[in-house]
């Protein structure tokens, strides 16, 4: 006999609710194609919304009625999933990995220590390997799933503090190009370097780190007594998606004795792809990789990934002393990511990645980001050809900057085309111009979608001259 227990339903209670929500989802999805990439009207009625400030009561509330709050707090601002979302780095959202993260939560297996769940743990570890032979890493290579980029560049630095340091680093100097992500910065100052340590290197004029500039820097700060530590390369910049010179630094790295880390958060997974390999060429040289599987394999947000050429530098970084209540756990030949990384509880985001890679197959997602480099070389040469536009340079991977005649004309266009909801686009500045941005990297963004975008672009840039 099932005793009524509210928060663990019966079979045809969970089965109901799983359809209610999956039938919300389906529609969602479905709507996605016809629907905005942005909607920026009405948002102080949106956050009027009593429903968004209620406080939950003493008696639950029926899930569908708890499912519009949600579809009306969702409904502005920027849809990432949208095939029209070509702003930022976009994250799309494949639903396979929505099916993965349901699974984990409600299966809720701890792994932050390899006894907890040695199978899932497995399952992980041996994914994360997969991932370091893909970018050509030795065996002593591994790594671990983060949130993000941002907390994979924490634990990467905090290695490479820790390795080329020692205890006592404020001398130390970590070299970031001036078109490092702001990441990167953030994290050195969060691992305890000091503003004076995170030297800024000028990046040349295709917008990649200058290598006798950083020769330079090195140079003199090794004469002011400092001790250079840290230099890192960028595999596809944020602004314009430029790819440092990886080879160079590598040698550059080994010559001076520094610890060479990757950022490939935007570009890294292009390494599935022929023309993504021949461009990522030295990648396989670094200390430390970062990926973002939320951007380049599509998945959800707070999906990163940490590679490292010696796992065990993760290891003494980042393991804390013992912890003698654990003392019953069994010794397994395998990691605890509990040290690898600041997090001792972490959810189970392997699966969210293990399950689309085993169920659509490698294939899918390198098709789908050829695809998006054969959309982006497109769309230059759309936009190249108008009159009433300048296209700065032919995108390396899928990003590529535009500019009208004036920075007014420009912001003006960008506005316009955003007000319309269909395609959605940033800007960023460029040698001192505001200039117009577009990011392809979205698993449903097709060529049909992009053309939308361009034939808004072109029709507000005629307007505009």
């Amino acid at each position: 006999m099932h005793t009524s227990r509210p928060l663990e339903p019966t079979p045809e209670e969970f089965r109901s609710l799983l359809g209610t929500a999956g039938d919300f989802l389906v529609d969602a999805v479905e709507a996605l194609p016809t629907g905005r990439a942005y909607d920026g009207e009405d948002v102080p009625q949106l956050l009027a919304d009593p429903d968004l400030s209620r406080p939950p009561g003493e008696a639950g509330r029926p899930l569908t009625e708890l499912l519009d709050v949600v579809e009306r707090a969702a409904s502005k601002g920027h849809i990432g999933p949208s095939g029209g979302h070509m702003a930022y780095i976009p994250g799309s959202g494949v639903v396979s990995a929505g099916v993965a993260d349901l699974v984990a939560d409600v299966v809720n297996r701890y792994t932050g220590l390899a006894d907890a769940s040695p199978g899932m743990v497995a399952l992980e570890a041996h994914l994360v390997r997969w991932l370091a032979d893909v970018f050509g890493l030795p065996a002593s290579g591994g790594g671990i799933l983060t949130t993000g980029g941002s907390m994979a560049a924490l634990s990467a630095l905090v290695a490479a503090r820790h390795t080329q340091l020692g205890e006592d680093f404020a001398d130390g100097t970590v070299y970031v190009s001036d078109q490092a992500h702001a990441s990167i910065a953030k994290a050195a100052r969060i691992v305890g370097f000091p503003a004076r340590a995170i030297r800024i290197v000028p990046s040349d004029a295709d917008a990649r780190l200058d290598l006798a500039a950083l020769r330079q820097m090195i140079a003199d700060d090794r004469s002011d007594g400092r001790r250079p530590a840290v230099v890192v390369g960028t595999a596809g910049t944020t602004n314009l998606g430029v790819l440092d010179p990886l080879p160079e630094i590598a040698d550059l790295a080994v010559e001076e004795g520094l610890w060479f880390h990757v950022d490939a958060a935007y570009g890294g997974f292009f390494q599935l792809t022929e023309r993504g390999r021949a461009l990522l060429t030295g990648i396989e040289r670094a200390d430390s990789i970062v990926l973002d599987a939320h951007k380049g394999l599509f998945l959800p947000f707070g999906t990163g990934c940490l590679l490292v050429r010696d796992v065990a530098t993760l290891q003494e970084s980042h393991a804390g002393d013992e912890a003698h209540y654990l003392q019953d756990l069994a010794v397994r030949d395998l990691p605890s990511f509990g040290d690898l990384s600041p997090e001792l509880t972490r959810d189970f985001r392997g699966l969210r990645l293990w399950l689309p890679l085993h169920l659509h197959g490698v294939g899918a997602f390198r098709d789908a980001l050829d695809e998006k480099l054969d959309l982006a070389q497109h769309a230059y040469d759309v936009l190249a050809s108008d009159p009433n536009l300048e296209v700065l340079a032919r995108p390396q991977l899928t990003v590529l900057g535009f500019h009208a005649a004036t920075d007014d004309d420009t912001r003006r266009i960008i506005a316009e085309v955003d007000a319309e909801g269909r395609a959605f686009l940033s800007s960023t500045l460029v040698d001192g111009r505001y200039v117009g941005r577009i990011c392809i990297l979205n698993h449903r963004t097709d060529v049909s979608r992009v053309d939308e975008a361009l034939d808004a672009i072109r029709r507000h840039a005629a307007a505009a001259g």
